[in-house]
């Protein structure tokens, strides 16, 4: 089985062009990673970029990558025509079975739905949601990105979804839906795990990109409540932090306040080696996004056995369904996760025994690659 699967380079999303390797999602590096060691099939990674860059010509033994010049014209001030044309032509030479579009943040689904072949289309984040959520003004790219997302939905020949939620967003519009869950990456479910001491004084994380989605100004709200009714503890806060987001400037003023009080500290961007030694040294996760339509963070939290607290949206409940002490609350309800977290604290901040082991079986690279290849066999 041929697959051309559509993404985006990460050099290109962040402009950092200069980097010699491609560099993906952490949802699409899982994906690639199962899907490399699948028996017969052949991958075509395909990506698009405004400026040249280097670009191996394989990824692994399986899969080759297609990185293709389109300039700036052909991006989204023309529905991003030119990255389809590029893309079609490529696919012209290639003669795939199928091709995958990953995410509608982008030209990905567009170009999957015009590629003349069998295709499908996962939904990483929804878009429609997400401008719905923070009132997008008519023309930005969150309103663009959610008109393309209503076209491509409705002409794919299938959605997968990676959660409940999403899928409730798009069964009416599109043809077929399947439920695929985003995987974890390998290192965070097969690192050994570490003994925590409950003796330490407890750390808390909050993981992701400061922006109003992520309600990180919410979560510091949090920690100030319960540092000062006297809990012993400290909220790390991990992620970009854009200097051109009046959002993420507030926080970075907030957080050093909180730094010189010593209850909470802002440290940045991670690598996966990093954020996994910074995941195995705290005690809970907390994650109190306004709309998530998976939350692979929570999983990865989950997969080195970390107590969490977070908000009942999204994909959430579906990821801490059935996990021992995971606790969901309101978005509005912060006042009920203080509480919650203060008698956890209280209580010696226990943490779960068998969590870990639920993701290994739910969302490791290998059975989220099996579930692709079962979906593509079913599709033709």
């Amino acid at each position: 089985m041929k697959v051309a699967l559509l993404t985006t380079d990460n050099r290109e999303h962040e402009r950092t062009y200069e980097e010699a390797k491609p560099r993906f999602g952490p949802a699409i590096e899982s994906v690639l990673d199962g899907l490399s060691r699948v028996p017969g099939l052949e991958l075509h990674v395909i990506a698009c970029t405004q400026r040249p860059m280097p670009a191996p010509e394989k990824l692994s033994d399986n899969t080759w990558f297609h990185l293709l010049h389109v300039p700036k014209i052909g991006w989204l001030r023309t529905g991003y025509q030119g990255c389809v044309r590029a893309v079609r032509h490529r696919l012209r030479s290639l003669q795939p079975d199928l091709v995958h579009g990953q995410g509608t943040e982008r030209d990905c689904a567009l170009s999957a739905v015009f590629s003349g072949f069998p295709n499908v289309v996962t939904i990483h984040g929804n878009m429609s949601a997400v401008a719905k959520s923070v009132g997008a003004r008519i023309g930005s790219y969150l309103w663009c990105a959610a008109q393309i997302e209503r076209f491509a939905v409705s002409r794919t020949n299938a959605i997968f979804c990676n959660s409940r939620y999403t899928e409730s967003l798009v069964r009416r519009s599109s043809r077929r839906t399947f439920r695929v869950a985003n995987a974890v990456r390998r290192p965070f479910l097969e690192t050994p795990l570490t003994q925590r001491s409950n003796s330490e004084k407890p750390i808390l994380l909050n993981i992701g990109v400061v922006a109003p989605r992520k309600r990180q100004l919410d979560v510091l709200t949090v920690a100030e409540t319960l540092h000062k009714a006297g809990r012993r503890f400290e909220m790390q806060f991990i992620g970009l932090a854009s200097p051109r987001s009046l959002y993420a400037r507030n926080f970075l003023a907030r957080i050093k306040r909180a730094e010189a009080a010593g209850y909470a500290s802002y440290l940045g961007h991670l690598t996966t080696e990093a954020l996994i030694e910074r995941l195995d040294s705290a005690s809970a996760l907390v994650h109190f996004p306004a709309e998530e339509a998976f939350g692979l963070v929570v999983a990865e939290a989950l997969a080195r056995n970390l107590k969490f607290f977070g908000a009942r949206v999204g994909g959430l409940p579906d990821i801490a369904e059935g996990i021992e002490g995971a606790e969901l609350f309101d978005p509005n309800d912060g006042s009920g996760m203080v509480e919650a977290i203060g008698q956890w604290l209280q209580r010696g901040a226990l943490l779960p025994r068998d969590a870990a082991s639920e993701m290994r079986l739910r969302y490791h690279p290998d059975v989220i690659a099996q579930r692709h290849v079962e979906i593509y066999r079913e599709i033709l």
